[in-house]
């Protein structure tokens, strides 16, 4: 837009002509924004605020006497505060390239200054205090003309033909030389050694690897013996084993055939004969019971008819008695007792016929027994002889 104006990030806009900036500067400071500015009425000029280098070579003479070529590099800037900016401006804003020459000329006056002050050997080994105490002794300068000093490097020093420095050096050098040697000898050293470790690592392996191989050698050949031997012993154990294994498969095999004959043959044996013991023994004890009733029945059969012809006997003994020649000597004490005689007998054959029937092992022949006998009652003789009280009775 016309009449607005703008400073860069690295630059401060400066305005004159109108009314005057802080503390009486012949200019207003702009930074960091635009600003309005009356063309003709006013006018409006530009500081940089980037980073300038200056570049210093100096012949500096030390404590010692001894000369020394200085060659530093100087990074400085305008500062960022107004006061900075206003004692820059009214220094070096028509010819701003005078800011690095001014400060060159500065921090030279300034290196000669603290480098008379110090040693060769202090400046060598020393170089950041130098470089820190030049900084400190410029700051208060270069604050005046608005400049600040970021850093100060100091890149040679070097004392021409003198030799000062490397005869200064030379001590070092022998040292480190000396060092360097007696490092060199005691890596030659400790190489020789390693070799011979390492010399006698090897004979100590190969003298190992030879005890190795020659056990493993013995072992493998005492395997090869003892796996040689143990062919035939290891046939022998399988056949034994086979033969073992044979027998106990023949004695199961006999043991099931023995369970197979005793459930096919014995069992049903066994079986069988219980059947026929049971029956048997029911079949006897049927006869047993069944003889037991028919004697029973034949007893009473018998009884019975012995009662039925008891009646029968003693008639026909009564008859034999009639057609008989008896003398009957005691009269009719006589006759009865010849009577009860034969009733006597009568009974007598009946206690004799029960008796036989009571019997366990003569049923059949008590009955017969007891049959003949009432056959021979039934068939008296026609004489016989009987005694009485008076005398003996004849019986024709």
């Amino acid at each position: 837009m016309f009449g607005y104006r703008v400073p860069a990030p690295d630059e401060a806009m400066l305005i004159s002509g109108g009314r005057r900036g802080l503390g009486g500067a012949p200019f207003r400071v702009v930074t960091g924004h635009g600003k309005f500015v009356l063309p003709v009425f006013r006018k409006v000029r530009f500081l940089t605020l980037s980073m300038c280098e200056s570049e210093v070579t100096e012949t500096c003479v030390t404590r010692q006497g001894i000369a020394l070529h200085v060659r530093a590099v100087i990074a400085f800037k305008v500062g960022n505060d107004h006061e900075s900016i206003i004692n820059a401006g009214q220094r070096f804003l028509s010819d701003q390239e005078q800011m690095s020459v001014l400060t060159g000329r500065i921090f030279a006056g300034h290196l000669r200054a603290i480098i008379g002050s110090m040693t060769v050997e202090e400046i060598v080994t020393e170089r950041q205090k130098l470089a820190a105490e030049v900084l400190d002794t410029s700051k208060t300068e270069m604050a005046k003309i608005g400049l600040t000093v970021d850093s100060l490097q100091i890149q040679s020093i070097d004392d021409g033909d003198t030799g000062y420095i490397d005869a200064m050096s030379a001590p070092h050098k022998a040292a480190i030389q000396r060092q360097a040697q007696i490092a060199q000898a005691q890596a030659t050293q400790a190489s020789v050694e390693a070799e011979q470790a390492a010399a006698r690592n090897q004979a100590e392996y190969a003298r190992q690897t030879a005890i190795v191989k020659a056990e493993y050698s013995a072992e493998v050949d005492r395997a090869q013996a003892k796996a040689a031997q143990a062919g035939p012993l290891a046939q022998a154990h399988a056949q034994q084993e086979v033969l073992a294994a044979q027998t106990e498969l023949a004695q199961r095999q006999a043991k099931l055939r023995q369970q197979q004959l005793v459930a096919e043959v014995v069992k049903p044996a066994e079986a069988e004969a219980e059947r026929v013991r049971i029956l048997a023994a029911a079949e006897a004890q049927r006869m047993k019971i069944q003889a037991e009733a028919a004697a029973s029945y034949d007893r009473v059969a018998l009884d019975r008819m012995l009662i039925d012809q008891l009646p029968q006997i003693v008639k026909e003994a009564a008859g034999g008695l009639a057609g008989a020649n008896v003398n009957v000597l005691n009269g009719a004490d006589g006759l009865g007792e010849i009577a009860a005689g034969l009733v006597s007998q009568g009974l007598t054959i009946l206690d004799s016929v029960r008796q036989n029937l009571n019997g366990k092992d003569q049923d059949s022949d008590g009955d017969r027994s007891a049959r003949s006998t009432a056959d021979r009652l039934l068939q008296l003789p026609t004489s016989k002889q009987t005694k009485s009280n008076d005398g003996p009775v004849d019986v024709d």
